[in-house]
C-alpha cells in the first residue's frame, strides 16, 4: 500500500476529535520548528503563525454556527481564544511577543481532545 493510499485510509478512519488532535499537533509541531526558525527566516515564521492562525479562525467560525452542538459556554470560549491566537500571532510577526504561549494553549487543547477521545 502506497503512503498516499494509508494516510487516506487512516484520515477516513479517525474520528473528528483524533483528525482534530491531528491537525493540533501538525500545526503545533510547526509552531514548534518555526519558535526555533533563525530570526531573518520569515517564511516559516509566517507560515506557521498564518496556519495555526486559520485553524483557529476555523473553529471559531463552527462554533458561531447555530447547529454547533458543543455547550454555549465552551464555543464562547473557543471563540475568544480564537481572537486572542489572532492578536498574539500579529505580535508574534511583529517580534513583540513570542510562540511559546501559542504552543501551549494547542498542548492544551490537545490535551482536552486526548481526554475526551479517551472518555468516548
Amino acid at each position: 500500500m502506497s503512503l498516499r493510499a494509508y494516510q487516506q485510509a487512516a484520515t477516513r478512519a479517525e474520528n473528528p476529535r483524533e483528525l482534530e488532535y491531528r491537525l493540533f499537533g501538525q500545526v503545533t509541531r510547526a509552531l514548534m520548528d518555526a519558535s526555533q526558525a533563525p530570526a531573518d527566516d520569515f517564511a516559516t515564521r509566517i507560515d506557521a503563525l498564518d496556519w495555526n492562525r486559520k485553524v483557529w479562525s476555523a473553529l471559531a467560525t463552527d462554533c458561531s454556527l447555530p447547529e454547533n452542538q458543543l455547550p454555549t459556554e465552551l464555543r464562547a470560549g473557543i471563540i475568544s481564544l480564537s481572537l486572542w491566537v489572532g492578536r498574539h500571532s500579529s505580535a508574534v510577526m511583529r517580534k513583540e511577543e513570542d510562540f511559546e504561549p501559542l504552543i501551549e494553549i494547542n498542548r492544551m487543547i490537545m490535551q482536552g481532545l486526548a481526554g475526551r477521545a479517551d472518555a468516548a
